[in-house]
C-alpha cells in the first residue's frame, strides 16, 4: 500500500494536477486572512475551503493516469487496494495543504478570545472534519461510484456546497462553532466539534470502503 501511494503522489507531483488546487486555496487564503484577526476565524475559512479543494484533490489522483496504466496497476496489484491508495495520496496532499493553512492562521492571527490551546485544538479540528467530508465527498462523486466527468464535478460542487451550508452536517457544526468561537470567546470542544469529527470520520470511512469495493467489483 505504502509503494502505491508514494506512485500516486510522484504522479501528482509530475504531471503538475497538484498544482490547481493548491494555487487555489492559496490565493483564497490570501484574499480572506486579516493580520491580528481572531485566529478561530482564520481557522473556520481554511477549513471551509479545504472541503472543495480535498474532493479536487480526489479528482487529481483517480484521473492522474491513462486507462492502460491504470488497468496495469489493478493487475498487478489489486482495483480495491489501487483505488484506496489514490484517495490516501489525496488526503495526504489535503494534510499538507492544511498544515500550511494552519500556519498562516497562526502566522497573522492575534490573540484568540477562547485562549491559545482550544483556539489550536478548535482550528485543527474543524481542518480534519472538513477534509475528511471532502474525501468523502471526492470518493462518491468520481470514478467508480461516477463515470461521467461533468456530472460528477458538479455533484461535487453541489456536495460540497450542502455539506458547509445544510445545519447540523458536521462542516457546517465546525465552522459555525469557530466563527462563534471568534465572537464571544467559548469554545465547544466536547459538545460540537468534537461529536462532528467523529461523524466525518466515520462518514469518510465508510465512503472510501464503498467506493473501493465498487472498483473491485467494476476491476477499474
Amino acid at each position: 500500500m505504502t509503494a502505491l501511494i508514494r506512485y500516486q503522489l510522484e504522479l501528482l507531483l509530475r504531471s503538475h494536477r497538484l498544482m490547481p488546487p493548491a494555487l487555489c486555496y492559496g490565493v483564497l487564503m490570501v484574499l480572506g486572512l486579516s493580520g491580528g484577526d481572531d485566529p478561530l476565524g482564520g481557522h473556520a475559512w481554511s477549513a471551509g475551503l479545504l472541503l472543495p479543494v480535498t474532493a479536487w484533490l480526489v479528482r487529481c489522483a483517480v484521473t492522474a493516469e491513462p486507462a492502460a496504466a491504470r488497468a496495469c496497476r489493478v493487475a498487478a496489484a489489486d482495483a480495491r487496494r489501487v483505488h484506496r491508495a489514490d484517495l490516501l495520496a489525496a488526503l495526504l496532499a489535503a494534510a499538507v495543504l492544511a498544515a500550511a493553512g494552519a500556519a498562516a492562521v497562526i502566522a497573522t492571527g492575534g490573540r484568540s478570545a477562547a485562549g491559545p490551546g482550544p483556539a489550536l485544538l478548535g482550528g485543527l479540528a474543524a481542518t480534519a472534519v472538513c477534509v475528511l467530508l471532502g474525501l468523502a465527498v471526492g470518493a462518491l462523486c468520481n470514478r467508480p461510484v461516477m463515470s461521467s466527468g461533468p456530472f460528477g464535478i458538479l455533484a461535487a460542487l453541489g456536495a460540497a456546497v450542502l455539506v458547509l451550508m445544510v445545519p447540523f452536517a458536521p462542516a457546517h457544526v465546525v465552522v459555525r462553532a469557530l466563527v462563534r468561537a471568534a465572537e464571544h470567546g467559548e469554545l465547544d470542544l466536547t459538545g460540537s466539534v468534537l461529536p462532528a469529527l467523529l461523524a466525518a470520520a466515520v462518514f469518510a470511512a465508510g465512503a472510501v470502503a464503498a467506493a473501493a469495493e465498487l472498483a473491485a467489483r467494476r476491476g477499474e
